[in-house]
């Protein structure tokens, strides 16, 4: 079983989100863990990957801006929306501890949240040619990652009780076919620190990690340790 660590956060800034991932990154590069599982909420917030998606946005710019704020990242992938009531985690892990293959990681975590929704009765499962995980025609789970010297980050964001009139406002990962749900909207009333739990369970049991809870403290300590 490959050893890693947990960071359980609540409503954080995307910028210091994506801060938190570095440094977890270092920690991860340093050989002191196998890999580190940051899971938080972001305020509104919309993010564009790699394959685009300023076009994918639906009403002037300048309005979106009023609402959320919007990010140009690293991550594969199109626009996003993340906000509170959604479940984001980013595994920061060591690709070379499951095999360097992205696109079975890619698969993990799909299965990740497919194991999750089994919990809750729900059947979901994948849709051909679309990352994610879906529930016939509609996404739960948006997937968009990035490896760098084959230590990953970005992740997932799963809808529990989302807003989701946030995703009316774009063409979400760029598709215009097809909706967006959540676990709220399934019918299923969850306190969303209970689905984060589930989800904690089914990382250890699909990537075959067992995980020691940190701090936030105690992941910035090191780093300022090592500078």
């Amino acid at each position: 079983m490959r050893r890693g660590e947990v960071l359980k956060l609540g409503l954080i800034p995307y910028l210091k989100g994506k801060e938190i991932q570095l440094a977890a990154m270092e920690r991860v590069k340093s050989g002191e863990t196998d890999g580190v599982l940051i899971i938080l909420q972001h305020p509104p917030v919309y993010t564009i990957g790699s394959a685009g998606g300023f076009d994918n946005i639906l009403i002037p710019m300048e309005e979106l801006e009023k609402r959320a704020e919007i990010y140009k990242v690293e991550r594969g992938g199109n626009i996003t929306f993340h906000g509170p009531g959604q479940i984001v985690a980013y595994p920061v892990f060591d690709l070379t501890k499951w095999g360097k293959d992205v696109h079975l990681y890619v698969d993990k975590l799909e299965e990740v949240i497919i194991r999750l929704l089994a919990e809750y009765g729900i059947k979901a499962g994948r849709k051909a040619k679309y990352t994610g995980v879906w529930m016939d025609d509609e996404k739960i789970c948006a997937i968009g990652v990035a490896v760098r010297h084959w230590i990953t980050w970005h992740g997932l964001a799963f809808n529990v009780n989302t807003d989701l009139s946030y995703f009316n406002l774009i063409n979400p990962c760029g598709i215009t076919d097809f909706g967006v749900t959540s676990l709220n909207k399934l019918g299923i009333d969850e306190d969303i620190l209970s689905v984060r739990e589930r989800m904690i369970g089914r990382f250890k049991d699909v990537f075959d990690i067992g995980f020691e809870e940190i701090s936030l403290s105690r992941l910035v300590a090191n780093e300022d340790e090592k500078a």
